[in-house]
């Protein structure tokens, strides 16, 4: 059996059962910054905004920045929720680990799952726009039309951030250090010259107006509110990369929870305070630049970056490549490390719980991360580029999943502590169950919406293709799970039986 460790987070309030199995991770290498950055990077901020911003926009107008804050109340009390079951148990399976401790093994399963199928999913995503974005750099962009040239880059993408990961947690957090640097500075400097065109009176602009903060203007459209927030929502998704670093993070139980609280709020202010520059600057009008013209909604840093800065115009190019790189190096970190978890506990077979001798990371689980997202992806963009983009919509149905699971599994746990103390009460009880609930009516709402074929690309046997993608998705975790219920290496995790030895390592 592999080494148990037990944590002070386990007995801190919390029931019994804070022991993890000590798995051959690179202990202590990160510290609270990192642990932040990584929360920062997973999330794509700059590309997260570019893409999504002109979107919200469309739906609620000046009332953006208000929709944006609302979307971050239910990411906020998950945040809670991770944070405090971290404390009792910092194990990198997080939702895996959670919720087969709360609810048992199938839970467990299918919460590992969740956690794994957004990550291969998005990798599709972060390789498409990584490899247009690279070619919009070189010559006259042109290539970055051209389908395979663009198919080909991305997967080449793919493949390199899978490599890092696989040499070694510290090379990781070098190379995530220096796009992270590169994208925030490139970032500041177009906040900055907006900031400069505003003061100097930009005449196609805006003023600034307390009323786009107002609930009340924005709840007279109600349908128009609930989409806004199911937009905003999904750009916080990424955080919860420091839970998944947590055994190699300093104070295990709890340094990765401030990281991701931390950079909870952090994202949260560096997408309002964007907003509302962009908003001032541009408006939301429906000409040339405004971030309500249809032209402008894939991309509303694309469409503003000659007029802003000019001949430096391809730095904002630059920093939404950065941030498409770091965040497909941050996704990988997680879904392996989920995986490498769940064969550890027996849920997966044992090679999957195999940690590299050498370079102390999931060896054989961020392969196989990495491959899967390349043939995902490969797939995908042969079949239909059409039907990528609306797998690609299908992930705020994953995130939602799995988040809740977190929420419902934290109130849960810790439900004979919530009468301890009022910390307890709401940080343990009333916020991770009100996020979960939100969520899950987020996940009910999102498939309304992707049921009709109006909603996306593509259209399957009269229903869209979004909603396809994400059921069909999420049934195959259902099916997997039920092979290995019977699978002689993983059945003993259904029935509670141990998990076989560890093969993993951790050479002095």
């Amino acid at each position: 059996m592999s080494t148990e460790i037990t944590t002070a987070g386990g007995g801190s309030g919390g029931p019994s059962g804070g022991a993890v199995p000590a798995k051959g991770l690179r202990a202590g290498i990160l510290d609270l910054g990192d642990s932040v950055m990584l929360g920062l990077a997973s999330t794509a901020p700059v590309y997260s905004l570019a893409a999504t911003l002109g979107l919200i926009v469309a739906v609620n107008g000046n009332y953006t920045p208000l929709i944006l804050l609302l979307g971050f109340i239910p990411v906020l009390f998950i945040a809670y929720a991770f944070r405090e079951l971290n404390s009792a148990m910092p194990d990198c399976g997080t939702t895996f680990t959670w919720s087969r401790r709360a609810f048992g093994p199938w839970a467990g399963w299918l919460g590992g799952w969740g956690v794994a199928l957004a990550g291969v999913v998005v990798l599709a995503n972060l390789a498409q726009v990584a490899g247009q974005y690279v070619w919009l750099l070189i010559g006259d962009g042109s290539l970055a039309e051209n389908d395979l040239v663009v198919t080909a880059s991305g997967v080449l993408f793919i493949l390199f951030m899978t490599l890092v990961n696989y040499r070694g947690i510290r090379l990781g957090e070098h190379v995530q250090r220096v796009l992270t640097y590169v994208q925030y500075v490139s970032l500041g400097i177009f906040a900055l010259a907006i900031i400069i065109r505003i003061a100097g009176g930009a005449p196609e602009g805006q003023a600034f107006d307390i009323e786009w903060f107002n609930p009340a203007g924005a709840f007279d459209d109600p349908g128009a509110v609930v989409h806004g927030a199911l937009l905003a929502l999904f750009i916080y998704w990424g955080w919860d990369t420091c839970l998944a670093v947590n055994e190699e993070t300093e104070n295990p139980s709890t340094t990765p929870g401030r990281g991701a609280v931390i950079s909870a709020f952090v994202l949260v202010a560096i997408y309002v305070s964007m907003a509302l520059l962009v908003m001032m600057y541009a408006t939301v009008g429906t000409e040339g630049i405004g971030l309500g013209n249809e032209a402008n909604q894939d991309d509303v840093f694309l469409a503003m970056k000659d007029v802003v800065l000019g001949p430096w115009g391809w730095l904002i190019v630059v920093a939404v490549l950065a941030s498409v790189l770091s965040s497909t190096q941050t996704t990988i970190l997680p879904t392996a490390r989920g995986t490498l978890s769940m064969g550890v506990h027996g849920a997966l077979p044992p090679k999957f719980g195999e940690v590299h001798p050498r370079n102390q990371t999931p060896g054989f689980s961020t392969q196989v991360m990495g491959a899967a997202a390349v043939v995902y992806y490969v797939a995908m963009s042969f079949l239909s580029e059409n039907l990528l983009s609306d797998s690609i919509s299908s992930i705020s149905l994953f995130i939602a999943f799995y988040y809740a699971l977190t929420g419902y599994a934290c109130f849960w746990y810790f439900r004979g502590t919530l009468r301890g103390s009022a910390r307890n009460l709401w940080f343990r009880g009333i916020l991770p169950l009100i996020g979960a609930l939100m969520l899950t009516a987020a996940f009910f709402v999102s498939a309304v919406q992707m049921w009709d074929p109006a909603y996306g690309d593509t259209e399957i046997l009269g229903v869209g293709g979004a909603f396809v993608s994400g059921v069909v998705l999420l049934a195959l975790g259902v099916v997997l799970a039920v092979v290995c219920r019977f699978l002689p290496s993983t059945r003993g995790y259904f029935m509670g039986k141990p998990a076989p030895a560890a093969t993993t390592s951790n050479p002095a």
